[in-house]
C-alpha cells in the first residue's frame, strides 16, 4: 500500500475531538501529530513508534478499516485490540470522531520523544478485526 505524505496533501479535514472540539488535519497526516498541533496534550512516550501504547483513542465514528501490523500486534499483546487504537499508526481521514484516552494533563507524564512525520515502523498494512469488508 502506498503511504501518503502529509506535506504534499493539500485537503484540509476537520476532526471531532471530544473534549477538545474541532481540530483541523491533512487529509493523510498522522492522526497522533494532527492532535497535538490541534491543542491535545495526547500522550506518545515512545516517540509514535507503536512500542507503548499511550497515544491510545477511541472511534465513535470514522474508525479506519486500515490498521498497520505493528498496532495490531502491540493491541493484541496489551490485550486492547478492539478496545483501542493508537494514534501514532494512523493517518487522518474525513468523518474522524474520536476521544484520546491517554493525556499529558490526565495522567500527569511528559508526552514523550516527537514523533516523525510519516507512520514508524514502516507500516506493513492489514484489515482491523471487526471493519466492515461491504463495497
Amino acid at each position: 500500500m502506498t503511504q501518503t505524505n502529509p506535506q504534499t496533501t493539500s485537503q484540509t479535514i476537520t476532526l471531532q475531538v471530544e473534549g477538545f472540539g474541532e481540530i483541523t488535519a491533512h487529509t493523510g497526516e498522522r492522526l497522533v501529530l494532527a492532535l497535538e498541533r490541534g491543542g491535545v496534550d495526547i500522550l506518545h512516550r515512545c516517540g509514535g513508534v507503536a512500542r507503548c501504547t499511550t497515544c491510545r483513542v477511541s472511534f465513535q465514528e470514522g474508525e479506519p478499516d486500515a490498521m498497520t501490523l505493528a498496532e495490531y500486534d502491540k493491541l493484541t499483546e496489551k490485550e486492547l485490540l478492539g478496545q483501542a487504537r493508537l494514534s501514532c499508526q494512523i493517518e487522518c481521514a474525513p468523518g474522524m470522531r474520536l476521544t484520546p484516552l491517554q493525556t499529558a494533563s490526565s495522567t500527569g507524564l511528559e508526552p514523550g520523544k516527537a514523533p516523525a512525520a510519516t507512520i514508524e515502523p514502516e507500516p506493513r498494512w492489514t484489515t482491523r478485526p471487526g471493519a466492515s469488508t461491504e463495497g
